[in-house]
């Protein structure tokens, strides 16, 4: 099974184009994320988590995130791509210091292979694991995650949808020095499957198709069950709110 890849773009004639730091600052927020999990782990169990493991990690900005927190936290980054795992290395394990670095720990892996390293915290974000469109394939990654979490570990992941996920719609997004379009091609709904790209503009010039994600649209109450099945006792959803504009705020209720 091949997990998510992504695509080698060209570089602009004049600033390179890293399409790598441009998604991070489009999506992500690292930073912020660890001190979610943490304050969210103390809630559901009243103690304190050291390990977390970073599942479909990319460029593992997580998980340098996670043991810049704290003194004494361990992170671990599993992913089946050296690519962008070789670009984290260059630009944010780079900037750690050494004591911060032995305390991170890189796997090229696939994640449905036996033996994922043991933690108290094991994420799946940006809706990584939408890439296994088969149920027995997601139930299998549900197992080894189950099997590789500590007696009190909790796994977290993201989920979207809702009815604009049907559509097949553009949005376009200014940033600060760049516009990020997330642009949804199409959705079957007798699978569930959907193809999504992004493309970004930086000055005049727009690269199409810089990442693309081919995935089944999973819902909470498909994953609530699966992961019952393979021994989750409880689950918890923690909703978003928004912006007036629509778009999520960052602020999660329980």
């Amino acid at each position: 099974m091949t997990q998510i890849r992504h695509r080698v773009t060209e570089k602009s004639d004049k600033v390179p184009f890293d399409k790598y730091s441009l998604y991070k600052k489009a999506v992500q927020s690292p930073d912020g994320d660890v001190e979610f999990l943490e304050r969210a782990y103390r809630e559901l169990k009243k103690a304190k988590p050291k390990i977390l493991r970073e599942d479909f990690c990319g460029t593992f900005a997580l998980s340098t995130e996670w043991v810049k927190l704290r003194p004494g936290y361990l992170a671990i980054g599993v992913d089946i791509d050296p690519e962008p795992m070789e670009y984290g290395r260059q630009h944010y394990a780079s900037k750690l210091k050494p004591e911060q670095v032995k305390r991170l720990t890189l796997r090229e892996q696939n994640v449905l292979e036996p033996g994922l390293p043991l933690a108290d915290i094991s994420v799946a974000l940006n809706f990584s694991y939408f890439c296994f469109k088969q149920r027995s394939l997601i139930k299998k990654y549900f197992e080894n995650v189950y099997r590789s979490l500590r007696p009190e570990g909790v796994f977290f992941c993201d989920v979207f949808g809702g009815s604009q996920c049907y559509d097949a719609i553009e949005d376009k997004n200014p940033m600060k020095g760049f516009v990020y379009y997330w642009d949804q091609v199409n959705f079957d709904p007798v699978s569930n499957e959907a193809l999504f790209h992004i493309h970004f503009r930086v000055g005049r010039k727009k690269t199409e198709r810089v990442f693309t994600y081919d995935w089944r649209l999973w819902s909470i109450p498909e994953l609530r069950e699966i992961l019952a099945e393979v021994g989750f006792k409880k689950t918890h959803i923690y909703w978003e709110g928004t912006t007036r504009a629509g778009y999520g705020n960052g602020i999660f209720t329980h």
